[in-house]
């Protein structure tokens, strides 16, 4: 394999080689070429495998010297060089040469990481749902500025002025799959953050979220505003109500703010905490706090009315709360919701 200053013309001062590949960079950028073309086009100009890969998508754009996708797994890269926009690392391209580096190596990279830049800026990055942690958190972070958020933002795909909202999501099953469900014609992206799975998306289809998914929504505002109204809704979930908009809370939102000290001392509260060990109960009662009816909580748990009654009485007693005073049911339901939050 001849080397890269063999290759341009057979120049042999590393200037002139080097203003080559300059003048051949800049005129990629002119044709507003893709990622995929400029990893091509540099893979024949190096005579070695050249990569892009932007950290918004994950995925390595590989290409070989003959023009056609290159082989996995990945050889060790020679050469690296990030790329950078506006002043942020957003990834990285490099060579993968069997040989030593080439002198010409770096100046090709450098001039492949600004066209890479561009076209990402331009382009946005590949449809792809999983998405790098790092920029998700920092376009939902209350820490960022505006500024860093938009450009995470614009890296992640979304345009300028789209509305996004933010989903918070525990489940067990792939955040791709999720995403593709309940936005599968516009931009969504995903990724897991500690214990909580993150989904942006410009539109929510509440109704397709799978069974066995929790998920909180946040409205369509300033991301970092949605992911704290996500995490917020997600705490209230429930297996009879899995998914929960901010919006549906109202008021009772207040009660997130309630300390969880606070919370666990509340007699009410200790009362369920005891009914607890005993999920029949705990289950009937959330029947009936859910439709306020004794006759709709039967429907409800497939059980005779009569057989609810007596259920209802003795958690009645148990909690030392009257079930059948419109304040009682009051209590008793705001006691359950505040319970749950312990576990949030």
């Amino acid at each position: 394999m001849e080397a890269l200053a063999v290759r341009l013309s057979g120049l042999d001062a590393y200037v002139d080689g080097a203003m080559r590949v300059i003048t051949f960079y800049d005129t990629l950028m002119r044709r507003r070429v893709d990622l995929p073309a400029l990893a091509r086009a540099s893979a024949g100009l190096a005579e070695c495998v050249a990569a892009i890969c932007l950290h918004g998508t994950g995925r390595a754009i590989r290409f070989a010297p003959d023009g056609r996708p290159a082989p996995a797994p990945p050889q060790p890269a020679s050469t690296t060089v990030p790329i950078t926009l506006d002043d942020e690392e957003i990834g990285t391209v490099w060579l993968e040469r069997p040989g030593p580096p080439n002198p010409l190596d770096e100046v090709l990279l450098e001039r492949l990481a600004l066209a890479s830049a561009a076209a990402a800026e331009r382009y946005g990055p590949a449809r792809t749902t999983m998405a790098d942690p790092a920029l998700v958190e920092l376009a939902i972070s209350p820490d960022s500025d505006e500024a860093a958020r938009a450009r995470a933002l614009r890296l992640l795909g979304f345009a300028a002025g789209l509305p996004v909202h933010v989903v918070a999501v525990r489940t067990r099953l792939p955040l791709d799959r999720i995403g593709a469900l309940i936005c599968p014609a516009r931009p969504v992206k995903a990724a897991p953050l500690a214990e909580v799975g993150v989904l942006l998306a410009t539109t929510v289809d509440r109704t397709r979220f799978p069974a066995g998914a929790h998920a909180g929504i946040g409205a369509a505002d300033s991301p970092h505003r949605s992911w704290q109204q996500a995490r917020t809704a997600l705490r209230f979930t429930t297996p009879r109500r899995p998914v929960l908009h901010h919006t549906d809370l109202g008021a009772v939102a207040l009660l997130a703010e309630v300390p969880r000290d606070a919370i666990r001392d509340n007699t009410d509260v200790a009362a369920i905490a005891r009914l607890a060990a005993h999920p029949e109960d705990l289950e009937t009662l959330d029947a009936y706090c859910a439709t306020g009816s004794l006759r709709r909580a039967a429907d409800l748990l497939h059980l005779h009315h009569s057989s609810v009654s007596r259920r209802l009485a003795q958690i009645s007693d148990a909690l030392d709360i009257d079930l059948t005073d419109p304040m009682g049911l009051t209590r008793a339901t705001f006691a359950l919701t505040a319970w749950r939050l312990l576990d949030g």
